[in-house]
């Protein structure tokens, strides 16, 4: 009887650049270029597992792809276990840290080893992760930039239009009026009803977070995300407990092990792990326990393919972000109806390569 269990026989990773649709600037610098590492994990049944991961700078693709190969080459002729996979490969960086680089190409061989397990098994990735699909709400986090009041405006209600329930507005601008300014001209530009998260991207110092916060509880946004630098832990903690806006964080906590730090210490209301960096769909998973063992709202960072598989597990799914940032290299981007995504019914995550756009952005 011929062995039907799915064996890594190889790992191609190639490195794109692919132009965003509506480049984000933040406080913290601006992004108009999105750089994704795309994985092919190989079988010798000739299942192949697909995920990207997104790494924030064009000059670190070469040593991500370089990485994420070095790391195939270690699991070639094992078992598309992904459990086993991520146990063997964070054993060989119990030295080093799992952190940055490694954390990311991590979670990247991660979510593809789960694509080769569901397509295994014939089912969408939530299905064989034991959930049924369901339609998860999205909030719409492309744009919305420090673009000023009047450019918010218009640029709100055109990421309104197509039925979102929630949009995001980046704040941190030279002065709090300014924040309230671009709030106010949002709000009056979406359709009443509209849900406002707001993000700092690590840009206040404690004290100064604390002071723009009083000023913005009472304009009943979800939350205020990443205050202030995002490991001082014991400084969202202090902002938390001063704030009437729920608190985000988590989408720069690499592995659970960050998050739990973040929790023990008060840090926030929400959670919103990244499956690039709190380890891809095991560490998504073991996230999603420790959120639903303290009845903590989690919500997704980027990665809306497999994140809508994950937070359908989740005992307390909060948001999907949803970013288009990948859609020209996919061959079907993820489908958004009324304000929710669509998990595929196909096989794994979903994700298929537009082979020519891939060519076209190749790095």
């Amino acid at each position: 009887m011929p062995d039907k269990t799915p064996t890594i026989s190889g790992l191609r990773a190639r490195a794109v650049e692919v132009p965003i649709a509506r480049p984000l600037a933040t406080s913290g610098g601006s992004v108009s270029i999105a750089p994704l590492v795309l994985i092919d994990l190989e079988t010798k049944q000739g299942i192949v597992g697909r995920a990207y991961v997104f790494y924030y700078a064009s000059f670190a693709l070469a040593p991500l792809v370089a990485l994420i190969e070095a790391l195939g080459e270690m699991i070639v002729g094992d078992e598309a276990a992904p459990l086993d996979i991520e146990a063997k490969l964070q054993q060989r960086f119990r030295l080093l840290g799992a952190q940055g680089f490694a954390g990311i190409a991590l979670s990247g061989i991660d979510m593809a080893a789960w694509d080769i397990f569901a397509k295994a098994a014939d089912q969408p990735l939530v299905r064989a992760l034991g959930a049924a699909p369901r339609p998860i709400p999205a909030y719409n986090s492309n744009g919305l930039g420090i673009i000023g009041p009047d450019r918010a405006a218009k640029e709100a209600a055109e990421l309104a239009a197509p039925g979102f329930g929630a949009i995001k507005v980046r704040l941190g601008y030279p002065d709090i009026e300014t924040d309230l300014a671009v709030i106010a001209a949002v709000r009056g530009a979406v359709p009443a009803g509209t849900r406002l998260v707001t993000d700092y991207n690590q840009s206040l110092s404690v004290a100064e977070a604390s002071r723009r916060i009083a000023r913005l509880d009472a304009l009943g946004l979800d939350w205020v995300e990443e205050p202030t630098r995002f490991d001082d832990y014991a400084g969202h903690a202090e902002i938390r407990a001063k704030a009437r806006t729920p608190i985000q964080l988590g989408e720069n906590c690499w592995g659970p092990p960050d998050m739990l730090k973040a929790l023990e210490a008060g840090a926030c209301d929400l959670f919103m792990p990244d499956a690039g960096k709190i380890g891809g769909v095991t560490g998504w998973l073991r996230a999603g326990a420790l959120a639903g063992a303290r009845e903590l709202p989690i919500s997704s960072h980027l990665y809306p393919e497999v994140s809508a598989h994950l937070l359908a597990t989740a005992p307390s799914a909060h948001w999907l972000e949803y970013v288009d940032w990948a859609n020209p290299i996919l061959a079907e981007p993820i489908a958004i109806e009324d304000g929710n995504a669509v998990i595929p019914e196909h096989p794994g995550i979903g994700i298929e390569w537009n082979e020519r756009a891939v060519k076209k952005y190749l790095a």
